[in-house]
């Protein structure tokens, strides 16, 4: 089994990435069995469809990583890396550009929403950069991908692209990917609309618990966060419709590993004034281990390089044979 998955370095990490995609790795990579290997990058070329400074972009990278690490990515017992500094992501993609379709493209719908009225004004980067993420995958000849539902598209479009280059080339070189989706995969939304992912994009802070507020930003927070005046039910089913209701009861159960229905019985009744600063230690508890491990590992930027240095090594290697074998498909001298 070889797993992999990325993620954009374009901002800090919250909670929602955590317990949604983060905390799934870090299961993954302790769950190896000999032989099984983990790749986890940081998307940086992905992330040039945003437009943002030189330096903004060599910080993001540093935050990412360190707060990838802190949240227990070990970089001796899996892959960890970004993506611009193993140059066969770019030029895998450029060689599947000539197999993949527009037509494939036209139908992501990730596009359609970032683009939004603007589609003649989004960049070339924007449109195509599903066959970048097939590149992604195919190039280390991964078994299985974490993906959440707004992904599964892609990953699809991964394996179109596998089977017609290995059909129209001959060959089998391509692996195709099998999606890895947790049975019960978080769904972490904003603390100010609970119908609303929680997103590093949204223009409000107070919509999001990032893994580096402090103790007093995070019961801050919490105290804030939208709710409705109805006390909590006595089972998880009389919270639908309260959004926000479900959404904090959801965020105590991922971190507690207690049911909602529990957690619902305990606090019956009561309103959100006595089970917010419950849910608001939970979350100091929980999260001050990680930012305390963060802090100290962005303080050392040539340590946090050096890790990335590592990886792209391990994972350059690991890719050669995929890309050597792409260009010979093609009849390409390299």
């Amino acid at each position: 089994m070889r797993i992999l998955s990325g993620i954009q370095p374009t901002g800090n990490l919250h909670l929602g990435n955590y317990l949604g995609a983060i905390r799934n790795w870090v299961a993954m990579q302790d769950a190896m069995k000999d032989g099984d290997e983990c790749f986890f990058f940081l998307a940086d070329m992905h992330a040039i469809t945003v437009h943002e400074t030189r330096e903004q972009r060599i910080a993001n990278v540093r935050d990412m990583a360190a707060a990838l690490v802190a949240c227990g990515i070990d970089p001796k017992r899996s892959v960890l890396f970004n993506q611009a500094r193993v140059p066969a992501h770019a030029e895998l993609c450029w060689l599947l550009n000539g197999t993949a379709r527009i037509g494939w493209l036209n139908r992501m719908t990730q596009f359609k929403d970032k683009a939004g009225k603007n589609r003649e004004g989004a960049s070339v980067g924007l449109f195509a950069y599903p066959v970048l993420q097939a590149a992604d995958v195919l190039l280390y000849q991964a078994t299985h991908v974490p993906v959440g539902e707004d992904q599964k598209q892609h990953l699809e479009l991964t394996r179109d692209v596998a089977i017609k280059f290995n059909q129209d080339m001959g060959v089998e070189l391509f692996t195709l990917p099998d999606p890895i989706i947790p049975k019960e995969s978080a769904r972490i939304m904003s603390l100010r609309d609970g119908t609303a992912k929680m997103s590093k994009s949204d223009p409000s802070d107070m919509s999001r618990i990032n893994l580096t507020d402090d103790d007093e930003t995070i019961m801050q927070k919490v105290r804030k966060a939208k709710t409705d005046p109805e006390p909590l039910p006595e089972t998880a089913a009389g919270l639908e419709g309260r959004a926000e209701a479900k959404n904090l009861v959801g965020i105590y159960s991922v971190l507690s590993g207690e049911s909602t229905d529990a957690i619902c019985a305990r606090f019956a009744g009561q309103g959100f004034g006595a089970f917010k600063p419950a849910l608001g230690e939970l979350l100091v508890e929980s999260l001050r281990p990680i930012r305390e491990r963060y802090q100290a590992l962005r303080g050392d930027d040539a340590a946090l390089d050096a890790i990335l240095v590592d990886g792209a090594r391990r994972a350059a290697v690991a890719a050669e044979p995929t890309l050597r074998g792409a260009y010979d498909a093609l009849g390409l001298m390299r």
